[in-house]
């Protein structure tokens, strides 16, 4: 439990899917390598779910932990969050068919590998993610541009 808004717990078989390719038809190989946002077709009444985050405290996707198994029927252990009409699925625990039950925690992991060079730098990951640097440069830290940052900063800090 995280005590988040509308939280259920829920464990249940499913098939991991390609979000995209469940919707439009558009599937590319392996559930898009990791490219995409990745989902589970419930077993027991076919529905699709969006497994929006994984066990992590980072608030990251799932699709790392979720990847290995594209397109397979696996255990999921989590929970529903949010409103009614729209809970999002954090994965908590996966289990392949006959095998044990493991953490959901391997972004972080995957993120190091992606970035060697990066990784053995000092502090945290999204202060050195090139993606989120970009995004900072261009639209500053709170998204409203450098004047607004600059104001914010004087009266504040």
């Amino acid at each position: 439990s995280w005590g988040l808004i509308g939280e259920e717990k829920a464990r249940f078989d499913a098939r991991v899917v390609d979000i995209l390719c469940e919707l439009s038809g558009d599937c590319p190989e392996n559930c898009g390598n990791g490219r995409r946002q990745l989902g589970l077709v419930r077993t027991a009444d076919e529905k699709l779910i969006i497994a929006n985050k994984n066990g992590q405290p980072l608030f990251n996707g799932a699709v790392p932990d979720l990847l290995p198994y594209c397109g397979e029927t696996i255990g999921v252990d989590g929970l529903f969050v949010g409103e009614e009409g729209s809970k999002l699925y954090q994965v908590q625990l996966v289990r392949p068919e006959g095998g044990e039950w493991t953490r959901t925690e391997r972004w972080l992991e995957v993120w190091n590998d992606n970035h060697p060079e990066l990784a053995e730098q000092e502090g945290e990951w999204f202060r050195k993610d090139p993606r989120i640097r970009q995004q900072i440069e261009a639209n500053g830290y709170l998204g409203l541009g450098a004047e607004t940052d600059a104001a914010f900063i004087e009266e504040w800090f």
